[in-house]
């Protein structure tokens, strides 16, 4: 991770045949196509890898989110269960539709803890959100129990985990609905996009209507197509599909390699009793995009993340003071910082998130560092790498 890391003939002969055509839109055009139409081959190639019926891309993870949650249904009031450690487009997408969203505590998976979600539930909520936040996921059976039981749409934000597996499906298939990012630095990219997954057929008809100003795609002719319901723009481009399209055929060649480096350097770092490596349930299969692990303590933590910059060990992250991805630095919702009014809906719903006691997030997060792992670093970059690691850490504890 990222693809980026490896474009290369497969990229550029994909990109040059929209080039050559002219028609950077995926809708429309047909006579100067020459026959290609990147993003429906991109959308037909992500369902069968993907193991489900429908896929339709859309311009970034963050509108993917946001069209799958409409095409469900999600709106005004609408409560949404998320973790704490995510991306702040988690709940940006939410209350972009007037929707609320419910912050729960994660556990040692570092995603969605199922009793704090069961906790959360009340009439009003709607849909669980878990995010497999650094490659891997949440305890998905668990999950879908309580779904079942209280009558609630399961979306999987995958957005971070395209190639991981829970019990044999892909990630992002398990749920009702399934969201990916193929932003610059995820492990497969287009640049800019981003994808909706899902079995359900009138899911995929409102996200594919929903997310071209309502258009509903029937026929030739694009200025006779009618608007069932509204919709805004949240469409790729042919460009874009044609970077993802090369990159998802590469997609196995990626996972290899991240496995590859992932397992060099966890089992570096097994050798130092003092670390824990993140729980993934039982059947579950990380994509190796990221190694994380605890350390005894907080100041441990603090202290390991410090020297493994000083020992130029690059691309670690410590979430617990990070401005994206935990709560504590989410100020535009804790403060509720908007251009505009806040829907009343929302206003009255929130829960006041800068007096919210999260001590059971912390007590992971604080305690958590994670290592991106690239694509592009020879065995011997990566065993020197571990070597710097286990060298840093060990220094600290």
């Amino acid at each position: 991770m990222p693809g980026f890391e490896f474009f290369g003939d497969k990229e550029r002969k994909e990109v040059q045949d929209v080039l050559d055509s002219g028609v950077l839109m995926r809708y429309g055009f047909d006579g100067m196509r020459n026959g290609h139409w990147k993003a429906e081959q991109l959308e037909s190639a992500l369902a069968k890898r993907m193991q489900v019926q429908h896929a339709h891309l859309v311009s970034s993870g963050t509108a993917a989110l946001t069209v799958a949650l409409a095409s469900a249904g999600v709106g005004a009031g609408d409560e949404v269960i998320m973790p704490t450690f995510t991306f702040v487009a988690s709940f940006e997408s939410i209350l972009a539709l007037g929707a609320v969203p419910v912050l729960v505590d994660i556990d040692e998976t570092l995603t969605l803890n199922p009793s704090a979600v069961e906790k959360a539930i009340t009439p009003r909520t709607k849909v669980v959100m878990p995010v497999h936040m650094c490659g891997s996921m949440a305890n998905l059976d668990a999950l879908k129990v309580i779904c079942d039981r209280h009558g609630l749409l399961l979306l999987e934000d995958a957005c971070q985990a395209i190639g991981g597996s829970y019990k044999g499906k892909p990630l992002g298939s398990i749920g009702d609905l399934g969201c990916f990012s193929f932003d610059y630095v995820k492990t497969i990219t287009c640049g800019e996009g981003g994808a909706i997954i899902t079995n359900n057929k009138d899911y995929y008809e409102n996200a594919h209507k929903y997310s071209d100003h309502g258009h509903d795609h029937i026929g030739k002719d694009r200025g006779a197509e009618q608007h069932p319901f509204l919709g805004y723009n949240f469409r790729i481009s042919e460009m874009n599909a044609a970077v993802g399209l090369a990159q998802l055929s590469r997609l196995d060649e990626f996972l290899s390699i991240q496995k590859r480096n992932y397992s060099i350097l966890r089992d570096a770092l097994s050798q130092i009793p003092e670390i824990v490596f993140r729980s993934v349930p039982d059947g579950g299969e990380e994509n190796y995009s990221f190694l994380s692990f605890f350390l005894p303590s907080e100041e441990k933590a603090q202290k390991a993340h410090k020297a493994l910059g000083e020992n130029g060990v690059d691309a670690c992250f410590y979430w617990y003071n990070n401005n994206w991805h935990y709560y504590k630095k989410w100020e535009h919702l804790t403060q509720l910082k908007s251009l505009g009014q806040l829907p009343k809906e929302v206003k009255e719903s929130l829960p006041d998130y800068s007096k919210a006691d999260f001590s059971e997030s912390d007590h992971w997060m604080g305690r958590t560092i994670s290592c991106l792992v690239k694509l592009g670093w020879t065995e011997a970059e990566v065993a020197d790498r571990a070597q710097r690691m286990v060298e840093a850490i060990k220094k600290v504890l």
